[in-house]
């Protein structure tokens, strides 16, 4: 059999194969930890932001279908494959090295279905996941550089000859830990509307007050009131009609805003993260951002809908300059793109976003990033999980039926 790539082989090679299970473990470490922070949030802090631009975007992953498989991380099972690779560095065996060397194939499969459902389905990739994939890549060359049956010419030969044994063990093992990450995840789950939505409302309440925006924005997603401030729920929503994590909030909004209908008013404060109309931060994440708001806000009758129809398609809107034309044309707001009263009033909008002064020395003011909401004159960063936002809903009614601000001191979740 002579030298393979773990077995009787030189140092360097077993290096390099630990150095690929290492950095495949750890990436999905990773992966796993975004995972609970961006859908479980035990702080009011932990928000998730938009990330390096439209398509380097960690959350996009994080908030899919394709996240978790019953409640188990996606990443749990990279974590697997790359323990086993550094178990077979440390423990040599024929045996061990023909199986990782098959789990080496079945793992790359895996990998590149993911990468094509991240690219062409969401259009987003994490770069948390990108590392995964490469080290993955790096793991299955070594495998088919050095690793056992390297000589054979039959292809199932080469990478199909796994020991029987050692896969049962490790589908037992493996078995094992996702019932555990599936309990976890339901812990997780049954705590947010619990005792972490308790401590979110009391963190939401030692948040330091802001001033309402110079300038409220005339685009309401959710009218209970005429003026603004008569509503027991107030929230101004900075966001950006191509950031996947304002499509996350805006689906969260939707519910909360039939839930309480007739005591919120959602005011759409436009903030497109694109250098050719805002200058309130040093971005430029989505191209084109900046004329689908100018579309939305053309005519003030039909910015539900556009706004509504840009979320509901929102891959093409993100990732296809034609579908943004002809919804200008299907809307008849063509002229949106030239109209410079349109294009002032969105404008002055963004600008309100440098009323807000600087909470780190990273940026220059308060609205750094989208979604940005302004609750009742606090302000939150990020997005929080659904049952998280409803309780701090639920204790805005509740502080205005008590009519005290002593509540908060007994607040637990409606029902218990």
């Amino acid at each position: 059999m002579g030298q393979t790539l773990t077995v009787g082989s030189r140092f360097v090679r077993r290096v390099l194969s630990f150095s690929a299970g290492l950095g495949m473990m750890l990436t999905s470490a990773i992966t796993v930890k975004h995972f609970y922070g961006a859908n479980y949030p035990e702080s009011i802090y932990e928000g998730s932001v938009c990330d390096i631009n439209a398509f380097f975007n960690c959350d996009s992953s994080a908030f899919s279908v394709f996240a978790q498989v019953a409640g188990v991380p996606i990443g749990y099972f990279g974590m697997v494959i790359g323990v086993l690779v550094m178990l077979g560095v440390l423990f040599p065996s024929a045996r061990l090295e023909r199986t990782n060397k098959t789990l080496a194939l079945v793992n790359m499969a895996g990998v590149v279905a993911l990468f094509l459902l991240a690219t062409v389905y969401l259009r987003s990739l994490c770069l948390y996941c990108a590392g995964f994939y490469l080290f993955s890549v790096f793991n299955l060359v070594l495998f088919a550089r050095y690793g056992i049956d390297k000589e054979q010419l039959d292809f199932a030969r080469r990478y199909s000859r796994p020991s029987v044994t050692h896969l049962a063990t490790y589908a037992v093992f493996t078995l094992a830990g996702a019932y555990g990450f599936a309990q976890f995840t339901a812990a997780k789950q049954a705590a947010q509307s619990g005792a972490v939505a308790a401590g979110i409302v009391r963190e939401f309440y030692e948040l330091p007050t802001v001033t309402t925006p110079s300038f409220i924005s005339p685009f309401w997603t959710a009218r209970a009131t005429e003026r603004f401030e008569d509503a027991p729920i107030r929230v101004i929503e900075y966001a950006d009609l191509l950031c996947p994590d304002c499509l996350y909030l805006a689906q969260q909004l939707d519910t909360l805003k039939r839930e309480f209908a007739g005591k919120i008013n959602i005011a759409f404060q436009h903030f497109p993260l694109e250098a050719e109309c805002n200058q309130v931060v040093e971005k430029d994440l989505h191209p084109g951002a900046c004329d689908l708001h100018y579309m939305a806000a053309h005519e003030a009758d039909k910015f539900l809908q556009i706004h509504d129809e840009v979320f509901a398609n929102f891959r093409e809107a993100k990732a296809n300059p034609e579908w943004r034309s002809e919804l200008a044309v299907r809307y008849g707001v063509e002229d949106a793109l030239s109209d410079t009263t349109t294009q002032d009033l969105v404008r002055r909008i963004i600008n309100t976003g440098m009323e807000y002064e600087k909470t780190s020395e990273r940026y220059a003011h308060g609205i750094r990033s989208t979604p940005t909401m302004i609750i009742n004159n606090r302000m939150i960063i990020g997005t929080l999980p659904y049952e998280q936002l409803r309780a701090i809903f639920q204790a805005l009614i509740d502080e205005t039926e008590e009519g005290s601000g002593r509540f908060i001191e007994n607040w637990v979740r409606p029902g218990r």
